[in-house]
């Protein structure tokens, strides 16, 4: 397996990057994320890579960080879902906004991305809903942190401030959150859903 490439960029297109390492033109499927981290031509990048081999073709996808790779493998793995159409959830979604969409379940989300319908939507959150981990989701949200006390109470409450700070929320931001929606909604995914609009519009 070819790990990752390391050379210069030679060309930039829509949905392609093609790296020149050792004289050779390697030619990159790249989301958009990846594709707007890469720099200007000529100048020196690493992406990693994943080889899709097929009886017609053989296909090299380049990504700007592990963790998008990862997340990539894991769509892959969804039944239904290959290659092409995990590269374009990756464009459709920043890392981050993907995986709060699957953690809280939202279908909307999800089929915003090209080729994927209510029905794959809802396979990808079901297949992959326990296989996200904290560290796809980057840092927390800038701002101050106020300190908040943790909810109390019911357990929708607890699960759901739980499922905020895995997501890369510290206590204090989850606890915010929850104290503003806690009365529009009594179950744990709904809360989290909730809790999460409110964090992105802090």
């Amino acid at each position: 397996m070819i790990a990752f490439i390391e050379g210069k960029v030679a060309e930039k297109n829509h949905g392609e990057l093609v790296i020149n390492a050792g004289g050779v033109g390697f030619s990159l499927l790249c989301s958009n994320a990846t594709i707007a981290a890469a720099p200007e031509k000529d100048k020196t990048w690493r992406c990693y890579t994943v080889m899709n081999v097929r009886e017609d073709a053989m296909e090299l996808f380049g990504f700007a960080t592990k963790l998008e790779r990862e997340m990539f493998k894991k769509l892959c793995m969804v039944t239904g879902v290959g290659a092409k159409t995990a590269l374009g959830v990756l464009s459709a979604l920043p890392l981050r906004d993907l995986s709060i969409a699957i953690v809280t379940g939202d279908v909307n989300a999800l089929s915003r991305a090209p080729g994927v319908g209510k029905k794959t939507a809802q396979r990808i959150i079901l297949e992959l809903k326990d296989k996200v981990e904290q560290a796809e989701v980057s840092s927390a949200p800038a701002g101050a942190s106020i300190p908040v006390a943790a909810p109390t109470g019911n357990s929708a409450m607890r699960e759901a401030q739980a499922a905020l700070q895995a997501l890369g929320y510290t206590s204090a931001e989850a606890a915010r959150a929850l104290n503003l929606v806690r009365d529009q909604a009594d179950t744990a995914d709904k809360l989290i859903l909730l809790a999460v609009r409110q964090l992105s519009s802090m």
